[in-house]
């Protein structure tokens, strides 16, 4: 039995659908780990064809294709480290029912598929919905390495106490999960929480293996880590990047313990909620094909901070900034939108919209003739700024990002056709508050990752009152409550599903909270539309929070405390 072992985890970043080249990223990363003379390599949840799949899975020819992949990648284990790879398998009889689809961890060595393992605990809250495409396996066995027994639950299953304690009742000595967990503000925190608790249940070392990347509208940011069976991190590798490390653990008379490992450093606070953001246009822009964006830079902090994001992650070679303005559009406006190109770097174009505006209104006077206007002129502009940034798009090839935030859509802000039109967004998951206190942060930090300058924004975006400039002066807060007060009605109502008692006793007006909830409710629709955009919190827009289009509930105050 071997009293050394030498375990490589490696943290990577896979596209999800494109098995040939997740393998050949899988083959560049083992043969490090084969240099190394590695005992075991371990990749992320599902690497082969890229965690989360969703419906993909149901498609039988994909899951026909890892599977064949996956027998042909075991081979390269002889005469090499062994290998705890994860995919999606369908069973056989032997190992769950024949037919069914499982997600499944197989460990590889000599050669070929020594053994299979069958994840139990299924996800189905939040992002997540594993059991609509996953069945759930039965509880596993160990698997035998050198006489080594190795338990491997799978992400979802060190969540729970069952996996973990009945892999240390049949004798496993060292735990191995490999993960699909997207980065959130609290991932840390509760992956820590769970990894402490199954060590403290088992007395088992855990080695946590992690992906990188963004997908969709999940970010990841592997952070993978070991603890000792003391619940101590003896490894931990980098956030949002990947990587590749081997830690030595040694066999003493107490159990499996590490003597060596790298210790990087987590991101953590405005700097990750930054970077995930990043990583995730980034990568939405590079996994689909594209290169270079294009978005409407109106002078506000919006528009400016999705700039400023842009250009952090994708170079300001490939960002172009737009200004269109109306006859509203302030001198300020116009000032601090071309001020902030420039301090970006970025190419910065004006295209006057008021020819257009002055045509559609023109063309529409006979049908509304007699009527005052209202905000159908206001949104007429909005949508004649889209056709034209769509223009460009089409044009250039360059994908159109939007720049609405969190608040803006709940309470629907936001011009349908219009200041919503693209394909992601960034701020999508922000709340007007943070979104100010992020770009006060970025514009006095400049972390070593990121491509753009020192300090980007002009003082006079981030201090200005914000306005959509659709009429004469005109400000957000003429018809919303002052942000600090939005955001927190809204914190309540999205995040965390109080009623409108709990936030009238938190001292907000009944009519407040009443009208802020109806305004959430009835622009569901607007937010199904909306493009994608990085989950950064616990009830993001979307993938989250999925409500009713058509909804008639509206949570009011009981009789009896009407009265009181």
């Amino acid at each position: 039995m071997l009293k050394v072992l030498k375990i490589a985890s490696a943290q990577l970043n896979p596209i999800v659908g494109d098995i040939a080249a997740n393998l050949d990223k899988a083959v560049h990363a083992y043969e490090q780990a084969r240099k190394a003379d590695a005992d075991i390599f371990i990749l992320s949840e599902v690497f082969v064809i890229g965690y989360p799949a969703e419906d993909l899975l149901l498609k039988p020819s994909a899951v026909r294709a890892c599977m064949a992949q996956v027998q042909e990648f075991a081979k390269i284990t002889i005469n090499g480290p062994a290998i705890v790879f994860s995919t999606p398998w369908y069973g056989d009889g032997k190992d769950g029912q024949a037919g069914r689809l499982y997600s499944a961890a197989l460990f590889m060595q000599e050669g070929k598929v020594s053994d299979i393992r069958l994840k139990h605990d299924l996800p189905n809250y939040g992002v997540f919905d594993e059991k609509r495409v996953f069945q759930s396996g039965p509880l596993p066995e160990p698997v035998i390495y050198q006489g080594i027994k190795i338990g491997l639950p799978i992400c979802e299953d060190i969540w729970h106490e069952g996996v973990c304690e009945h892999l240390a009742k049949r004798g496993a000595e060292i735990l191995i999960s490999p993960n699909g967990s997207p980065w959130r503000r609290n991932a840390h925190w509760q992956r820590e929480t769970v990894a402490r608790a199954r060590i403290e249940n088992t007395g088992l070392p855990m080695i946590y293996v992690n992906q990188v990347g963004g997908q969709d509208e999940l970010a990841f940011d592997g952070s993978s880590f070991s603890m000792s069976s003391s619940g101590d991190y003896v490894q931990t590798l980098p956030s949002f990047v990947e990587s590749f490390d081997i830690a030595e653990w040694h066999k003493t008379k107490t159990g499996w313990e590490c003597a060596s490992a790298i210790q990087a450093p987590q991101v953590k606070g405005y700097e990750a909620t930054w970077r995930a953001m990043a990583v995730g246009l980034g990568d939405y822009i590079h996994k689909n094909g594209f290169k270079q964006i294009v978005l409407g830079m109106s002078g506000g902090i919006d528009s400016a901070m999705t700039a400023c994001i842009a250009v952090d992650a994708l170079g300001a070679e490939n960002v172009w900034c737009v200004m269109l303005p109306s006859k509203y559009t302030s001198d300020d406006s116009l000032e601090d939108a071309k001020s902030c190109a420039k301090a970006l770097g970025c190419q910065y174009d004006i295209i006057q919209i008021s020819d257009a505006v002055g045509a559609f209104t023109g063309m529409l006077a006979p049908s509304f003739e007699g009527l005052k206007s209202d905000t159908t002129e206001e949104n007429l502009q909005s949508r004649i700024r889209a056709v034209t940034l769509m223009a460009l798009s089409n044009k250039f090839g360059h994908m159109l990002i939007t720049t609405g935030n969190k608040s803006e859509m709940a309470v629907g802000y936001a011009t349908l056709y219009g200041d919503m039109c693209g394909g992601y967004n960034p701020l999508k998951d922000l709340y007007k508050t943070e979104v100010f206190a992020l770009m006060k942060w970025r514009n006095k930090t400049k972390p070593d990752w990121v491509l753009g300058p020192q300090t980007p924004i002009p003082k006079r975006i981030i201090t200005k009152p914000p306005s959509a400039e659709l009429r004469d002066d005109q400000t957000d807060q003429d018809s919303l409550p002052p942000y600090e007060i939005l955001d927190d009605i809204l914190r309540g109502l999205v995040d965390n599903e109080v009623s409108v008692d709990t936030l009238v006793k938190r001292g907000h007006k009944r009519e407040t909270v009443s009208r802020i909830q109806h305004l959430l409710y009835i622009n569901e629709y607007k937010r199904n539309q909306s493009p994608p955009g990085v989950k950064l919190g616990n009830q993001a827009f979307g993938r989250d929070r999925r409500y009713p289009l058509t909804n008639k509930f509206r949570d009011k105050f009981h009789q009896e405390e009407d009265n009181t």
